[in-house]
């Protein structure tokens, strides 16, 4: 199916499934401890032997010798694995650095063997007798060292499609014109994706077929990068991947684990497990990189900005793209004289990469403090000033108006549903030893759209089961789905099954970019409306008044289709917007600052479910928390790693972290976006959270923390005065 011209009346309209807060049909399997992960896997390969990786003890060097014999020997032990005995090996075209290293070392935990034994703690305890000699070589850890020689990235290695630069107007001369200025620089540090469920893998050769059961985001993506890699063609690989304990960009692509366990599992001639371990899982996946920006805003005195500016420095290894942290900057504010601009510095620390937001999350941890002190400058309230500086077309290319752009609404609402009124001045509100705060931030995420398909079959009893490589991260892909075909075909939903996460399924648009919810369901769309099609065929229109499993008859019926898109998000920006409100205290004595209320208002367009909708804002949420308060890898900048590379040292929110969370939904519909009229809310509902942290910390003592994370350290100098 095409979608090239804005949708009108269809049968998601009926809102008789779609759009009713709907309980996660695969909850039970996973509060019950059923639903099958990949390392969990006991019903599908008999006798797995258990792989354990070893990881390079140094950044950047060689493997000068690597001596198996006393591992080989370990009780237990069945197969090795290294660059000498692996074969020829590609590399895939979503990793940065080999995912086997040898002799080349690229970066610190890079995996540079695999040993196979009957049972993990014999793998692993033959690991540790692995001799290995490194010859190391001189490393770029320091992103603040490295700025000066960052340049611009290639064309089209913007990351996410981005340009590297951008510029309308004069920006120098209306900036130096303008009557208010603010030039100011702010740091976000390195972050982990942190998910529950580690990188693993079950592999099995069955003659030259190989099938890995993994935690992957993107089936279709892992398919082809893996056939890549090990030099088979794709169609000997199937990759199976129906349920993932949580990814947020870090399963995005092929990682050691999956290459490793397929390698192991030839090697030992059985079945292999591996699963990363958790030092492994930040030095050897991806993370989030540290970025530099500066942000250069003029105004008039009546707060409307006249030049505004964007730069972000980060760093990556060869070949890796830029954390794109002005993307926000070209769409959010109107001002006829902008520039944004990109720079990537040569680092050889483990491979930077998507993280929730990749882009949003980071730009708006600074741009949304710089609004909030340009209007300070300008002496306006943060919502007018913002409300003040809204647009309603795309700032860069003022005849491309936006599809649905609703940002003034959510803060307005925003602002009354949290009581805004109550914020004083910096500093001024106490209760007791507590010094109180709000803050606010606009939240945007651009709606992304990607081809996605799906195949509908209904048997001759009238069930319906649908079949689609799309993942479910947590994000209930399998309840919108379910409901998406329940509504097209005028079923119960539990007369639906949906089987997702398996590369034999037609190709979908895959979990990420909070993309996933609607361009997935608009591909169940597309196959469930060829099936009505055929329906309408064989029956004429009669067949809506009859019982599906007599209008299939007893041979029952299938469909298979997927969604493509025109040109209509060249014609329309397509973006989802939001406002985040936070009230925090702050102790007066310690600096100990405690979040105590949130609220987030989302315009997104049609929400499919409004129950897994909100999950995932409140998840998102809180990982904004995590992002202002906390969450910061710490780099060893003399041997090139991440000092707290496990769930001690490296600080997530908990439960007694996060206070009171609400979130609206603002009712609105987007035909320009698919046949849905859906966008997305997973990443939306991070984007500005830290800020709007930042900015209540900031209302609460009257100390602008302008570097991530917003440590105690950096407030107890200047908090006011004990009473």
């Amino acid at each position: 199916m095409k979608f090239d011209t804005p949708a009108t009346t269809n049968p998601i309209d009926q809102l008789k499934v779609v759009g009713q807060p709907t309980p996660r049909i695969d909850g039970p399997l996973k509060t019950t401890g059923t639903a099958p992960y990949a390392y969990e896997r006991h019903d599908i390969e008999a006798r797995p032997a258990y792989g354990y990786v070893v990881g390079a003890a140094i950044a950047k060097g060689r493997i000068a010798a690597l001596d198996p014999r006393a591992a080989r020997a370990a009780p237990g032990v069945i197969a090795i694995v290294t660059a000498r005995n692996a074969g020829k090996l590609g590399k895939g075209s979503k990793n940065a650095a080999k995912l086997l290293a040898g002799p080349q070392v690229d970066h610190y935990h890079q995996a540079v063997a695999l040993v196979v034994a009957e049972s993990f703690e014999q793998a692993r305890e033959a690991a540790a007798l692995l001799k290995i000699e490194y010859a190391t070589e001189p490393g770029a850890y320091s992103l603040a060292d490295a700025k000066d020689s960052a340049e611009p990235p290639k064309p089209g290695g913007g990351g996410g499609g981005g340009a590297p630069s951008t510029a309308v107007g004069d920006f120098q001369a209306a900036f130096a014109q303008a009557p208010l200025q603010l030039d100011v620089s702010y740091t976000t540090p390195d972050q982990s994706h942190a998910m529950m469920e580690p990188h693993a893998t079950l592999a099995a050769w069955h003659g030259d077929k190989l099938t890995v059961w993994t935690s992957n985001q993107m089936i279709d993506w892992g398919r082809g990068d893996l056939a890549k890699t090990l030099g088979i063609p794709r169609e000997k690989v199937r990759l199976v991947s129906p349920f993932i304990g949580g990814g947020f960009g870090g399963k995005l692509f092929l990682r050691a684990d999956v290459l490793l366990a397929a390698l192991g599992a030839k090697a030992a001639g059985r079945p292999v497990k591996v699963a990363l371990q958790r030092p492994l899982i930040i030095n050897n996946t991806t993370h989030r990189p540290a970025t530099i920006q500066r942000i250069r805003i003029g105004t008039g005195h009546d707060g409307r900005i006249s030049a505004i500016a964007h730069e972000s420095w980060s760093g990556n290894l060869e070949g890796g793209s830029p954390e794109t942290a002005v993307m926000q900057t070209r769409l959010l504010y109107a001002g006829a004289n902008r520039m944004t601009a990109m720079k990537l510095a040569r680092l050889d620390l483990p491979e930077g990469n998507a993280m929730r937001a990749p882009g949003e999350a980071p730009g708006l941890m600074a741009l949304e403090i710089a609004i909030d002190e340009a209007a300070e400058l300008a002496g306006l309230d943060p919502v007018e000033f913002r409300i003040r500086n809204d647009t309603q077309v795309d700032p860069e290319k003022p005849q491309r108006p936006f599809s649905q752009r609703r940002l003034v609404d959510c803060l307005r609402q925003g602002a009354e549903r949290f009581g805004w009124q109550q914020r004083g001045k910096p500093g001024e509100r106490r209760e007791g030893g507590l010094l109180i705060g709000l803050g606010v931030a606009a939240a945007l995420r651009n709606n992304l759209l990607m081809k996605s398909g799906a195949r509908v079959r209904v048997d001759g009893k009238g069930m319906v089961t649908v079949e689609t490589d799309m993942t479910d991260i947590g994000t209930g892909s399998y309840t919108i789905i379910a409901m998406t075909a329940a509504e097209m075909l005028g079923v119960p939903l539990k007369r639906v099954h949906v089987r997702l996460g398996d590369s034999a399924f037609p190709v979908s648009c895959g979990s990420g970019g909070q993309f996933g919810g609607n361009n997935s369901t608009a591909g169940v769309y597309a196959a469930c409306m060829k099936l009505r099609e055929a329906l309408e065929k064989k029956h004429g229109a009669g067949w809506q008044q009859m019982p599906l499993a007599e209008a299939v008859g007893p041979e029952g019926m299938q469909a298979e289709d997927r969604i493509e898109y025109g040109d209509l998000d060249k014609k329309y920006q397509q973006s989802t917007f939001g406002a985040h409100f936070v009230e925090v205290a702050v102790d007066a004595a310690t600096g100990e600052t405690r979040v105590r209320r949130m609220l987030a208002v989302c315009a997104a367009g049609r929400i499919l479910n409004p129950v897994s909708a909100r999950s995932q804002v409140i998840g998102a949420m809180t990982m904004g928390v995590g992002a202002a308060l906390m969450e910061e890898l710490a780099v060893d900048k003399k041997r090139g790693f991440f000092v707290n590379h496990d769930l001690a040292g490296y600080e997530v929110p908990v439960h007694a972290d996060i206070p009171h969370q609400e979130v609206i939904f603002l009712d609105e519909t987007d035909p320009i976006s698919s046949p849905m009229k859906a966008k997305g809310v997973g990443e939306l509902g991070i984007c500005g959270v830290a800020a709007a942290v930042a900015n209540a910390v900031y209302n609460a003592t009257g100390v602008r923390v302008r570097d991530y994370p917003l440590t105690l350290d950096k407030l107890l100098k200047g908090l006011p005065p004990l009473a």
